[in-house]
């Protein structure tokens, strides 16, 4: 069974929205070595819609975008991409598929069949999968820049305190920090 995966960017007072954080050659560079090192990556419908929205135009080469974005993009398209969602059930772009259905079912079955693991990229649905007890690593990218506004990290409440262990603290030139953790059970 794999290891599923948390990992996204946010800011030090927790805001989770893409647009606030450090998109540069050594964020992407993470990111991408986190995918490679990942089986498939697992979102929610809203994050599959933006990133749907913008990454398959960067891998064909229809937008412009300097080399990290798009080995970034390269990988993405071929990566296997599965997403949640109750309201959609038609996901077109390349390598996507559909968890319908009961989620922690679902979620469960995908890290049993994916040995190398699962890189979840979605807050609100990190929330869900923590409540059911789902996520085993974080992999938290924490920007140097207070937002002041959300939306925010489990900003929808979990029902206890989740422990974690330090497995690494990497600062990268830019100021964020990389941030590795591991579920203490």
């Amino acid at each position: 069974m794999g290891l599923l995966t948390f990992s996204l960017n946010l800011t030090l007072d927790g805001c989770v929205d893409h647009q606030e954080g450090i998109a540069d050659d050594e964020t992407h560079a993470l990111f991408t070595r986190l995918m490679d090192e990942a089986g498939a990556m697992l979102w929610g419908r809203v994050t599959y819609e933006m990133m749907e929205s913008y990454w398959p135009a960067v891998a064909r080469g229809d937008e412009e975008a300097p080399p990290a974005m798009r080995e970034w993009a390269a990988k993405l398209e071929a990566k296997p991409k599965y997403v949640v969602s109750a309201t959609r059930k038609d996901f077109p772009w390349t390598n996507s598929h559909h968890i319908a259905g009961d989620l922690r079912e679902g979620v469960q079955r995908l890290k049993d069949a994916t040995p190398a693991g699962v890189l979840l990229g979605s807050g609100k649905l990190a929330t869900e999968l923590d409540r059911l007890d789902l996520i085993d690593e974080y992999q938290l990218l924490v920007h140097p820049r207070i937002a002041g506004h959300g939306p925010t990290l489990y900003q929808g409440g979990l029902p206890g305190t989740r422990q974690l262990e330090l497995l690494s603290a990497k600062p990268l030139r830019n100021g964020v920090v990389a941030m590795h953790y591991r579920r203490a059970r």
